[in-house]
């Protein structure tokens, strides 16, 4: 209902943590798969920072957004999770600063912020307490590398390094 509405109120873009699958369905009339989505016909733009599920956005990606505010934005909520990661984008232009070069992080090392994408600890967002070098036997009985991840709420898990994301 909440789509709908701003639909009819003229909104043409949305940022939000988490959605429910069963209201995506409902406005859109049909299930997304896992191809790229942004095809929709639909006059609004989504953004769901988080997932799928009644997950609140990260706060340092809202303090962010929130420092924006009021200011123009471009947003392609075009997304694809599948080989050849299309992740959605927001486009914001710095007002009243030289544009500067920054680098970006090429990997992991302790106490950088993660969200884990992956079951059981889906949308947990956490910091890296440890890189071990060995390959380790998981579930499946692959050998693959891990990190270990001090959950918000003081949880630590052991996870595929594959089945984390960055947090800038």
């Amino acid at each position: 209902a909440s789509l709908r509405r701003a639909e009819e109120v003229g909104v043409t873009g949305i940022i939000c943590g988490g959605i429910l699958d069963k209201d995506l369905h409902d406005y859109l009339g049909y299930e997304i798969g896992v191809a790229i989505t942004g095809h929709e016909d639909i006059p609004l733009s989504l953004v769901v920072t988080e997932g799928f599920g009644r997950i609140p956005m990260a706060q340092k990606t809202f303090t962010l957004l929130r420092k924006l505010d009021g200011q123009q934005a471009s947003i392609n909520g075009s997304t694809q999770i599948r080989a050849g990661v299309l992740r959605p984008e927001i486009v914001v232009p710095r007002k009243g600063a030289e544009m500067t070069k920054e680098v970006a992080a090429t990997g992991l090392e302790i106490g950088t912020r993660v969200r884990v994408i992956r079951n059981p600890w889906f949308g947990k967002l956490g910091k890296v307490t440890g890189l071990p070098v060995e390959l380790q036997k998981i579930e499946s009985e692959a050998l693959v590398r891990v990190v270990q991840v001090g959950l918000e709420g003081g949880r630590r898990v052991t996870v595929p390094r594959a089945n984390v994301e960055i947090l800038s």
